[in-house]
């Protein structure tokens, strides 16, 4: 069973007046909007972050659509994008385990890996007996997929109030905070070089393959930063 306790710890930690939450809600009102004004329904809004809950992915799978391309190329196009979560989970998980813990709690909590999730709990796990870890993660979880949800919801309704320009501004308002959060934490060098880099490297790409520019911009910093951590150990 969960333990109530540590899992209403994590549900409420999203009030701390650093937590990425206010961040998460304008970046899925974005979403919101932006699903009404393709065509979607209240209804397949709804569910649209209900089942997947990853922003990236659901910009792709509205682009995607609106563009008409066909439901495998839909999937793929998603399932690539959602594989940045996968150092995230590599990341934190371990810092889970324990073996007093059913396997159903992290199967189910998979579901809840985001940004801003995996940020509160990065951030407090320290503070959390390791057995009762994946309850308190829970709880974070619950209350970010619940905000995004709501969010969704309710830029959906307001979609007639919000042009364009605004949309794009609330769209980038989680990401900017993780960047924030990243350069807050650069006492460590290997991410210090990986951010610097990466803010040089996107741009530079962007000249030579705009269609490209991200990726090839975050894997070269990533290499980069991954052999200066090696030469500093």
């Amino acid at each position: 069973m969960i333990r109530s306790g540590f899992y209403l710890k994590g549900l409420f930690s999203v009030r701390s007046v650093d937590s990425p939450a206010i961040a998460l809600g304008c970046s899925f009102l974005a979403i919101g909007a932006l699903l009404k004004n393709i065509g979607f329904n209240l209804q397949q809004s709804f569910f649209s972050t209900f089942f997947t809950y990853a922003l990236p992915g659901q910009l792709v799978m509205a682009e995607s659509f609106l563009v008409g391309a066909s439901l495998v190329n839909i999937f793929i196009g998603v399932w690539l994008v959602n594989a940045r979560l996968f150092p995230m989970a590599v990341s934190m998980f371990p810092l889970l385990k324990s073996k007093k813990q059913p396997k159903w709690k992290y199967y189910i909590s998979c579901h809840f890996l985001a940004v801003s999730s995996w940020l509160i709990m990065k951030k407090d796990y320290r503070t959390i007996n390791e057995d009762y870890r994946i309850d308190f993660w829970m709880g974070i979880g619950t209350a970010t997929w619940s905000i995004a949800i709501v969010s969704t919801v309710l830029g959906f309704l307001i979609s007639d109030y919000l042009s364009k320009d605004m949309m794009i501004g609330l769209a980038i308002v989680n990401p900017v905070y993780f960047f924030c959060m990243l350069l807050g934490s650069m006492k460590n060098v290997v991410i210090g070089t990986s951010v610097i880099l990466g803010t040089i490297l996107g741009p530079a790409f962007y000249l030579i393959s705009p269609e490209w520019c991200i990726l090839y911009g975050g894997v070269t910093a990533g290499v980069i930063a991954f052999f200066v951590g090696e030469l500093n150990d």
